[in-house]
């Protein structure tokens, strides 16, 4: 991998007009699943939607000489970016949580928990995966199961990846960019306040609809039980070495990894670790557990030939970005917070993200101001925070959001709509609790 810490140097301004392509890939991420649902799946369409809105950004950064630039978004945070998510996915697609208890509040508050404090080191998508199904099954006697969904996306899917980049790929690119793998513990004030608070508003309200729950309901659930079970445990060996090849391979344990003249194998260390690790999982993870977690190589590819796209595309804007900087009047940790959290929700977390980081990258701090990643400290906790909690505040914020509500509509569990999990959900519990987060921590 590359670790490049500071992009190429910039020589010519450029207009706005050249990150129209980003502009239209993020547009078509957001409406896409709403207006061309069925076109919007398939991921040869994606793939044609991210080639056809990269063509035109590649011909302008050749015709200007920015080639560096794109080869940097390429090389030095895509690659990383991919490699890294397919051997989270892969890992955690090889271990399966299976059972069925009792249903009760301190049960599921129990699960979600638990979810809250894996998401940070099998990433939320793993966490969610693993955990989904088995707390379908466990609530499946249950009348009133839609508020647990709910919760499940804010607390495991998106806010409790925030502790290490390993939890949500907004705060891998900002590690790629310089901060340090434990400066993230950094911010276990902010994880352990919004946990707390998602964990017992959800204790509260299952306890309420619990009571509400027809009596041959509750009689079922606790006659139909079955031990937890967890089956292909081998893959936590290998999520631990992801977790080790991410926090100790990289350029402030191995200088020389940062040396563009270090040979190949050298550079991409990190990479090639993840790569055989991933290789390892795949191979001895029995086919019938992967069957029994329905894996599939779809989303990891729909992620693939997406993110391509908006890492080309959004190359000039961040070029853009880092020109215009000073000119945003974007100064305290507050206005990123907000800037970057509602952005994050409707377009998507990961280059909203990579997007305010070059803007702060490129506003004079004082001496006295201690930076992490180019950035001033207080400033950074504001945009990784921000990129991760609000990530739950739409369907469309986190990609495991959305996979979270394919899996539990697939069960028979009547979701709300786009706008229904707003108005009923988001922005009366989560964004609430955002403001105080701000308030406090901000």
């Amino acid at each position: 991998m590359l670790l490049i810490n500071s992009s190429p140097e910039l020589v010519q301004q450029i207009p706005l007009w050249p990150s129209i392509p980003f502009f239209l890939i993020l547009l078509a991420i957001a409406i896409g699943p709403l207006i061309a649902e069925e076109w919007w799946e398939n991921n040869r369409n994606k793939l044609l939607v991210s080639i056809v809105l990269s063509v035109p950004t590649i011909a302008y950064l050749v015709y200007m000489d920015l080639t560096d630039h794109l080869s940097h978004q390429v090389i030095g945070d895509y690659i990383p970016f991919i490699v890294l998510l397919t051997s989270l996915f892969v890992i955690t697609g090889g271990i399966h949580l299976s059972g069925d208890i009792k249903a009760k509040p301190k049960i599921n508050t129990l699960f979600l928990g638990i979810g809250y404090l894996l998401a940070s080191f099998m990433g939320t998508t793993g966490a969610a995966m693993l955990l989904i199904r088995p707390v379908i099954s466990i609530n499946k006697q249950r009348q009133f199961s839609v508020h647990t969904i709910l919760f499940f996306i804010a607390a495991v899917a998106n806010c409790g990846g925030l502790l290490t980049p390993l939890g949500d790929p907004p705060l891998l690119m900002l590690y790629l960019r310089g901060a340090s793998f434990t400066w993230f513990f950094s911010l276990l004030p902010e994880w352990a306040f919004v946990g707390a608070l998602l964990l017992i508003i959800y204790y509260f309200i299952d306890s309420y609809y619990y009571k509400k729950e027809p009596r041959e309901n509750l009689i079922a659930d606790a006659v139909e039980i079955k031990p937890i079970r967890i089956t292909g445990a081998i893959n936590f060996i290998f999520l631990l070495g992801v977790v080790f090849s991410v926090a100790l391979i990289n350029s402030d344990t191995i200088p020389e990894i940062a040396d563009e003249n270090s040979p190949f194998w050298l550079v991409h260390l990190r990479e090639i670790v993840l790569i055989i690790l991933t290789i390892l999982a795949f191979i001895t993870t029995s086919k019938k557990i992967r069957e029994s977690n329905k894996f599939s190589w779809g989303p990891i590819a729909e992620v693939a030939v997406v993110f391509i796209g908006i890492f080309i595309t959004m190359t000039p804007t961040l070029i853009y970005l880092r020109q215009h900087a000073p000119a945003m009047g974007l100064t305290d940790p507050w206005h990123y917070y907000y800037a970057t959290g509602f952005l994050s929700a409707f377009l998507d977390n990961t280059p909203t993200a990579v997007a305010f980081h070059s803007v702060a990258a490129n506003i004079p701090y004082a001496d006295s101001v201690p930076l992490v990643a180019n950035v001033a400290e207080h400033i950074l906790s504001a945009i990784a925070t921000s990129a991760v909690f609000f990530g739950a505040l739409t369907y469309i914020g986190n990609g495991p959001n959305f996979m979270v509500k394919s899996i539990a509509e697939d069960n028979k569990i009547k979701m709300p709509s786009f706008f229904g999990y707003m108005i009923k959900f988001s922005l009366v519990i989560l964004l609430p609790i955002y403001i105080i987060t701000q308030l406090i921590f901000m």
